[in-house]
């Protein structure tokens, strides 16, 4: 068995941590059969979004005739990733990432008040959460980045429905990784595994997303 100094489990437990975006069909887990009715198994059903607690986005959700998940392969949801502290608590600004030593086809992963303040796991919609920026989504655009991460259900501003971070980062082909928990993760460097489900034509699907050290 391979032995990892760390293994981070930045994902959001569905049910309990997991935020529902507005208008979104709600995460919820029905048994529909149980030890006490047939003696033999527990059978349960789930109904939710594609972007359901911690999920990745696929330029599909905002791009025609964009890339889904049929266009990716495994390997691009296994990636060196680089986890960095982000101290505006309103949005990630270019200002803050331009320290960074991000390299192209890095996943590059935002450590926010969202995660320190537990905002990102409080299962419950907030508007006010710190988001990136168009301008921080062109510096990512510039570096080539192959995935950004943010602790928090959407990396867009609430309320801006022209969604220009999205656009922006789907329409450059850079997957976005969202609603990941970043609170005990040192800022670093690590490998990602953030692998989705196989949904055809799927532009979107919920992850098991861990952090490698």
């Amino acid at each position: 068995m391979i032995k990892y100094k760390t293994v981070y489990d930045i994902s959001v437990q569905l049910g309990t941590e997991s935020i529902d975006y507005p208008d979104d069909p709600p995460y919820h887990r029905e048994l529909i059969s149980t030890f006490q009715e047939n003696g033999v198994f527990d059978l349960s059903k789930l109904v939710m979004s594609a972007h359901s607690g911690t999920h990745i986005d696929t330029p599909a959700h905002f791009i025609p005739d964009g890339k889904h998940l049929d266009h990716f392969t495994a390997q691009n949801f296994i990636l060196p990733a680089r986890v960095l502290d982000i101290s505006d608590k309103t949005s990630i600004k270019p200002s803050e990432l331009k320290a960074a030593e991000i390299k192209p086809g890095e996943a590059f992963l935002f450590r926010t008040n969202n995660s320190t303040t537990g905002l990102c796991t409080a299962g419950t919609f907030s508007e006010k959460y710190v988001f990136l920026s168009p301008e921080a989504a062109d510096f990512c655009i510039e570096k080539k980045v192959a995935l950004v991460g943010i602790d928090y259900i959407s990396i867009e501003e609430f309320g801006n429905e022209t969604f220009p971070t999205h656009r922006k980062i789907l329409g450059n082909n850079i997957i976005i990784l969202e609603g990941i928990n970043l609170k005990h993760v040192p800022p670093g460097k690590y490998t990602l595994i953030c692998l989705p489900l196989k949904i055809n034509g799927g532009e979107a699907s919920p992850v098991r997303a861990v952090l490698l050290g």
